[in-house]
């Protein structure tokens, strides 16, 4: 089953965390071949409940808890992948990649490629990304476009929990390594308080979501804004407020960098003739440019205006305030949109 939205009749809502779980548990129940590994996620649950309730029903044998060594289970994640085992492997933060960057972008994207397609890599590599909860530079980064710049990987990214169920299911079916990357703002856990949209009505039923598909979260025609996980909704909510000056604007969530639905974007872009791309990732070389350039090499002769939000190129503070002033938040996305407006 495929679905876009949630239909009208669902009249249950869940955090994105319940959905992911609820996604990962329906997969684990079809196939005895799934099963789930990382720091923390067995008998705690996940520090940012991406795991919670799992143990219970599967027990340790299918919900591992790992020494502190991605090296070592992220390898033997790629190992039982072409193996014919459909493996969970989580990264607690994005941000400790580096220590296993071999296992990443040399043997879970290349070993397909490598062996002249004789075997698959059947995994998903889920990882916390985002600040905005003053955990400093080593645990706050989100980093989409370095595993998006890495051929070989499906990047897929949900801001809500609808999108989050429906890519969960996708991604453990899918032959390919993909890479799952869920904001710990967006999870709904109780220490962390998410914004105002990412707890959606969920149907039970397992559904997918097909990667490269794009999803227009509001209409609008004057300037679009193309982003992604957590600044999907402080787009949306600079829209809302940007109606009391006249302006319209239109949102489009990418939900998967890649494959990357440039046909979407440059339908709304040929709509409204103004884009604003924004992205916690940092500046260069990123998400907002590779954005750009596909609207550019799209031919659109006619785009009036182009602004791009992202981190800066700096190491994220830790202090609230300095985070806070590198971070785009909702009023620097507001702002960028009445530049291009003018």
């Amino acid at each position: 089953m495929t679905a876009e939205a949630p239909p009208e009749s669902v009249d249950r809502e869940l955090t994105m965390s319940r959905a992911m779980v609820e996604a990962i548990a329906d997969e684990m129940r079809d196939n005895e071949e799934v099963f789930y590994m990382g720091e923390d996620v067995a008998d705690y649950g996940g520090i940012f409940d991406s795991t919670q309730g799992l143990l219970d029903e599967f027990g340790h044998d299918r919900v591992m808890d790992v020494p502190i060594s991605e090296t070592a289970y992220l390898g033997a994640a790629v190992g039982a992948a072409q193996e014919g085992m459909r493996p969970i492997a989580e990264l607690m933060f994005v941000d400790f990649f580096g220590v296993a960057m071999d296992q990443i972008y040399n043997q879970m994207a290349k070993n397909t490629y490598m062996s002249g397609g004789a075997v698959n890599v059947p995994m998903v590599l889920t990882a916390a990304v985002g600040g905005t909860y003053n955990d400093a530079a080593q645990h706050s980064q989100t980093l989409y476009g370095t595993f998006a710049h890495l051929p070989g990987m499906k990047v897929v990214v949900p801001s809500t929990a609808f999108d989050a169920k429906g890519l969960m299911h996708n991604a453990i079916r899918d032959d390919d390594p993909v890479v799952y990357m869920f904001h710990k703002r967006l999870m709904g856990i109780g220490w962390m308080p998410a914004p105002d949209g990412p707890k959606t009505p969920v149907p039970e039923t397992d559904y997918t979501i097909p990667f490269g598909s794009a999803d227009v979260k509001r209409e609008g025609g004057d300037v679009t804004v193309v982003t992604l996980g957590l600044h999907v909704h402080r787009a949306l909510e600079a829209a809302e407020s940007l109606t009391e000056e006249g302006i319209d604007v239109e949102v489009v969530d990418l939900r998967s960098l890649v494959p990357l639905d440039t046909d979407t974007v440059l339908e709304s872009v040929r709509k409204t003739g103004r884009l604003v791309v924004v992205d916690e990732d940092y500046r260069s070389f990123g998400v907002t440019g590779e954005i750009i350039a596909s609207v550019v090499e799209g031919g659109l002769a006619d785009l009036e205006a182009v602004e791009r939000l992202a981190h800066p190129d700096v190491p994220i503070p830790y202090a609230r305030p300095l985070e806070n002033e590198t971070i785009p938040d909702t009023g620097d996305i507001a702002d960028a949109v009445r530049a291009v407006h003018e």
